[in-house]
């Protein structure tokens, strides 16, 4: 078994529909959905001109290979309506692996854990309210140290 650390989001449409939606999606095709933090409102990062965006993290137990499970978060983005027209684009929903245990993963098509996790404070929010003291097994800190250590100023906001 496989513990994961999602980050889920979204800026168009019914957000907290969406995230809610994700959830029983990813429940009923991933494995099992053991934790979800607060909703989180954040500008968007990146590309600036577009609505805010809604973030939670996600802790989820699963059989699933970190290969096969972003796969099926690909297609579960895809079944939700998830176009890619532009990087960091407007969306209906985001699935992101964060981490996976202690698993280092560097790939053309899959990075664990996530490259800018302990870049984007609209990411550790969420994932710092459900687990704090997880480990980034290649910077060698905690959830906690990065929060604190994180340069990024975006506006994060518990709804």
């Amino acid at each position: 078994m496989n513990t994961a650390y999602l980050l889920i989001g979204g800026n168009l449409g019914d957000r907290a529909a969406y995230l809610a939606e994700a959830i029983n999606q990813i429940s009923a095709q991933c494995g099992r959905v053991i934790s979800t933090s607060s909703i989180y409102e954040t500008a968007a990062w990146g590309n600036v001109n577009q609505p805010a965006f809604y973030n939670q993290a996600v802790k989820l137990v699963t059989i699933l290979s970190p290969e096969a499970l972003i796969e099926r978060l690909l297609a579960i983005e895809n079944e939700m309506g998830r176009v890619r027209t532009e990087k960091y684009g407007p969306r209906t929903i985001d699935l992101d692996i964060l981490m996976i245990n202690d698993i280092v993963i560097d790939t053309p098509t899959l990075t664990i854990p996530h490259p800018q996790l302990h870049n984007r404070r609209f990411a550790l929010l969420p994932l710092h309210e459900i687990a704090p003291a997880l480990h980034h097994p290649v910077l060698n800190k905690t959830i906690h140290e990065l929060l604190l250590n994180c340069l990024d100023t975006l506006d994060v906001q518990k709804k």
